[in-house]
């Protein structure tokens, strides 16, 4: 179902359209969980925190292509709200060429420098064999990944939001199967987990491609006949570097407190790898409502609906604010159940330690849920350079923070440096908005 998010109910055509990516993302995260929990209970500690340190290091590569895609996915959606199908035909075949060919350099560059990456993230002795063979098996899937990411970006750009849903289900599905499998039934340890999880990641790339190649022609057909516009390049080349830098820095900020966090030990690192899956599973809705918001913004701001807009944005805070209260409450209240579906209540310290992370940090998600609406508000009005401001101040505020607090009060001093981030972002963010509409041209 495709949905044209310039009309209607502004609050009901949100909340539908962004339903299938809270979906399609909350079951990739089920999938993380299961994936966790396998590896945390079958093969212990130590494995656990190999996989949890290697997560975020491939959310960081991952963030590079997936900003490019969404970069470009906000310029669809304008060329969609324009009614410019041949232009919106051409940025497509453009974004497409530039992004694969970043991945592809992407991937080499990780093969070659993997032990400079190792060294970097201060992985403790006991931890690197295992990460290192993780790694190179699970950054084959690179490429793949960053097929499925493109085409969703851009299904989701032209107001299908439900198909990647599809694909994404059937890889998570076939992922924990092939888990349960790998490492239970084989016993291929660590290799397993890596191997289940690239040939899922090429069944839905590969499938989302072929849906696009049948049911999307007026856009994805006849590229070689698309002649090479400098123009449309340079505008997805601005929105899509900008947008990268953004997810680049928030990703590589995180990935520089999580080499602090190694510094602590592998019983930390256990229990951050636990304690970030169970928080990212819990704000991962409010995450997809602000890509569901940008692509309504961008609809409407191709369309010139500017009264649209600043309604739509005001409905849009409201609603992230009341979700994100919801569940910051459910977190605090079952922070220790939730912890102990990962780990053994054996291992009590590392139980302990990430606890503490989710009652400090999940305490206040109502500021990252306002934080990725301003993400996407930004990307889509033409001024991602905005989000890139509000990432800097986020991730440096926390990085910097993070380094100075643990220094005087361990690792907790890590766990309170990141709501503060959050926080004064969203101050200069809606600041910012409030006293620059004129010159952005929706007030």
């Amino acid at each position: 179902m495709y949905y044209d998010l310039t009309r209607g109910s502004i609050s009901k055509s949100l909340f539908f359209f962004a339903l299938p990516m809270m979906a399609g993302n909350l079951l990739q995260q089920f999938y993380n969980i299961a994936d966790t929990l396998i590896v945390g209970r079958v093969l212990g500690t130590n494995a656990l925190a190999a996989v949890g340190s290697a997560y975020t290091l491939m959310t960081f590569l991952t963030s590079i292509f997936l900003g490019l895609s969404m970069g470009a996915g906000a310029l669809f959606s304008i060329y969609r709200g324009k009614g410019e199908k041949e232009a919106l035909k051409a940025a497509v075949f453009h974004a497409f060429v530039l992004i694969m060919a970043v991945t592809v350099v992407l991937n080499a560059l990780v093969y070659l420098f993997l032990e400079p990456i190792l060294t970097f993230l201060c992985v403790p002795v006991e931890v690197i064999e295992p990460m290192r063979q993780y790694l190179r098996i699970i950054s084959a899937g690179l490429i793949a990944t960053s097929v499925y990411n493109f085409f969703a970006c851009m299904l989701r750009a032209i107001g299908n939001s439900a198909v990647p849903l599809y694909f994404l289900a059937v890889s998570a599905i076939l992922n924990i199967g092939l888990d349960l499998l790998f490492i239970i039934g084989f016993h291929w340890g660590i290799s397993g987990a890596a191997i289940a999880t690239i040939i899922a990641q090429y069944i839905a790339g590969i499938g989302i491609v072929l849906y696009a190649l049948r049911c999307c022609r007026d856009v994805v057909s006849g590229w070689k006949n698309v002649p090479f516009d400098g123009k449309i390049l340079k505008r997805i080349i601005t929105l899509s570097a900008l947008t990268c830098l953004q997810q680049s820095i928030m990703n590589f900020g995180i990935l520089m407190v999580q080499g602090l966090v190694n510094s602590f030990g592998s019983v930390i690192m256990a229990a951050f790898a636990a304690a970030v899956k169970i928080d990212t599973f819990a704000y991962l809705p409010v995450q997809d409502f602000g890509n569901a918001f940008s692509t309504f913004v961008a609809q409407n701001y191709g369309a010139g609906n500017k009264d649209r807009i600043r309604l739509g944005t005001k409905q849009a805070f409201k609603m992230s604010i009341l979700f994100s209260l919801v569940i910051s409450a459910l977190v605090f209240i079952f922070a220790t159940p939730l912890m102990g579906i990962f780990v053994d209540y054996s291992a009590q310290d590392v139980i302990a330690a990430g606890v503490r992370y989710l009652r400090i940090e999940g305490s206040f998600y109502c500021g990252i849920g306002c934080l990725f609406l301003l993400y996407g508000y930004y990307r889509a009005v033409n001024h991602a350079e905005m989000s890139v401001v509000l990432t800097v101040i986020s991730l440096g505020l926390r990085v910097a923070l993070a380094y100075l607090f643990s220094s005087f009060i361990g690792v907790t001093g890590i766990w309170i440096s990141i709501p503060i981030g959050w926080i004064l972002a969203d101050i200069v963010g809606i600041l910012y908005m409030s006293v620059e509409q004129k010159r952005l041209d929706i007030s």
